[in-house]
């Protein structure tokens, strides 16, 4: 099916593309959404007519969608999750879990905004892509933790396994200390 693009669509192509595409798309996502019309000759002397407004609009959002990228990219945001003594998480941390921390800290974001490359299944830093405008992207940083005391530490840059590490360390550490003031005691007597 031939359909003329509304406003830029990624992997698709630009504002007034005609483009094929399959009817199942087009008729479940382009057409709905408002980001396309069927390539009719109607429809595409009215898209002509229109074009000078679209892209009014679109650089308008666009520049809307900079500002709010300016303020958020680079941001870090802590997600609380309970997870096991390895850092692995029970269950995972969405989208829409990434939009809530950033809804939370003032920020206005969908659900639908949020490209996650892979599933969040582990505690640490994770970084987030935002998509605010289809020309506008922006890098989020999730620090996803159990506790706010240990997203303190993670965000001072260490890991809940080099903690662990450093406290089994320390306790066989301890441990060593003790059977040598015990075995100094009983040579001793």
């Amino acid at each position: 099916m031939q359909v003329i693009l509304l406003e830029r669509v990624a992997k698709l192509g630009q504002m007034g593309d005609v483009v094929n595409v399959k009817q199942g798309y087009a008729r479940n996502y382009l057409l709905p959404q408002g980001k396309a019309l069927r390539a009719s000759d109607a429809n595409i002397k009215s898209f002509e007519a229109r074009k000078a407004q679209l892209q009014a609009e679109n650089l308008e959002t666009r520049k809307e969608a900079e500002a709010v990228g300016a303020k958020l990219d680079g941001q870090a945001f802590v997600v609380i999750r309970s997870a096991s003594e390895a850092g692995a998480l029970y269950g995972s941390v969405t989208a829409r879990d990434a939009a809530d921390a950033a809804t939370a800290a003032g920020f206005t974001v969908a659900r639908s905004q949020i490209v996650l490359d892979k599933p969040i299944k582990e505690l640490g830093l994770h970084g987030v892509t935002i998509t605010l405008h289809p020309e506008v992207s922006v890098k989020i940083s999730l620090n996803v933790a159990r506790s706010p005391e240990e997203a303190e530490l993670q965000a001072s840059g260490k890991s809940i396994q080099e903690l662990a590490a450093e406290a089994e360390a320390a306790a066989e550490m301890d441990i060593q200390q003790l059977f040598d003031d015990l075995g100094g005691a009983a040579s001793e007597e």
